[in-house]
């Protein structure tokens, strides 16, 4: 009996040892993994974050984040965070780049992309708690669809009458891209994915002004795709301190209109659009 007692007791640690860890938050890889943590080696999916200020949600993005694929790490930007993100995120698991030092807007996507080492780079903000399964469509049409940039099939409120000028914004720079079926879609909304030849080609500096990232993607034939919807409109958390001092929607169109000036210095004056049988010189 004692015999028996002692098989079964070491056929319980051996299945406690096998059971499958939470390896993406402690560093470790799920086909590494043999019973003691080791070091997560060449991470396929390069999570990034960019922080200010975010204790309330960070652990949970963290979480939902690092269960994408089994080889993920997770990069936080904590810039400019004086609530303590910064910590909470590394003993959630990630890796933290700390600016003390507020960067901007988007710039944490920049510093983040350069520092990752996976191959495909996706994309979420400290803000808003997307599931897994939601973040995987946009990891799996980069890995096994041969997506160079996984978009969030996210177009903004369209069905009003004074419609958003962000969201004008952004269906226009896609009309003037030749790519109006992707409607609202672009870089600047989250979650949304990219390859590594991606990132080579736009530049990880691009990453600071999304729809100029969005536009070098598309003018530079990369393969972009709207793959799935996340209704980031809803979860969006409203800051209306922010809003009144500086608000978001100038710093976005002023991109948008950033975007379309690097189309025109890449063609002419028109984009590249046509001006058919206009005859301009009658008029001057």
């Amino acid at each position: 009996m004692k015999k028996a007692k002692g098989a079964k007791g070491k056929k319980a640690r051996n299945f406690r040892a096998a059971k499958k860890p939470r390896y993406a938050q402690s560093g470790m890889a799920a086909d590494d993994y043999a019973g003691e943590a080791q070091p997560l080696q060449s991470p396929v999916v390069s999570v990034i974050i960019p922080v200010m200020n975010e204790r309330a949600t960070i652990r949970k993005i963290i979480r939902e984040a690092a269960g994408v694929h089994p080889r993920t790490e997770v990069i936080v930007i904590a810039n400019g965070s004086t609530d303590g993100s910064a910590e909470i995120a590394r003993r959630a698991g990630a890796r933290v780049l700390r600016y003390e030092k507020a960067l901007g807007h988007d710039v944490g996507r920049s510093i983040g992309a350069r520092a990752a080492l996976g191959q495909v780079l996706l994309f979420v903000d400290g803000d808003m708690v997307i599931s897994t399964a939601q973040l995987r469509h946009f990891v799996y049409a980069v890995l096994h669809r041969g997506v160079d940039a996984a978009l969030n099939d996210y177009t903004g409120p369209v069905d009003k009458t004074a419609v958003h000028s962000v969201v004008l914004a952004k269906h226009a720079l896609n009309i003037v891209l030749e790519r109006p079926e992707l409607k609202g879609a672009s870089f600047t909304a989250v979650p949304h994915a990219i390859s590594r030849q991606g990132l080579s080609l736009i530049g990880a500096e691009a990453l600071c002004v999304p729809p100029l990232a969005h536009a070098r993607a598309i003018r530079l034939g990369l393969k972009v795709e709207a793959v799935h919807t996340v209704n980031v409109g809803k979860m969006n958390r409203r800051r209306p301190q922010r809003e009144r001092r500086s608000p978001l929607e100038h710093l976005i169109v002023g991109d948008h209109l950033e975007a379309i000036h690097w189309l025109i210095t890449q063609s002419n004056e028109r984009g590249g659009f046509e001006d058919y049988r206009r005859c301009r010189e009658f008029a001057l």
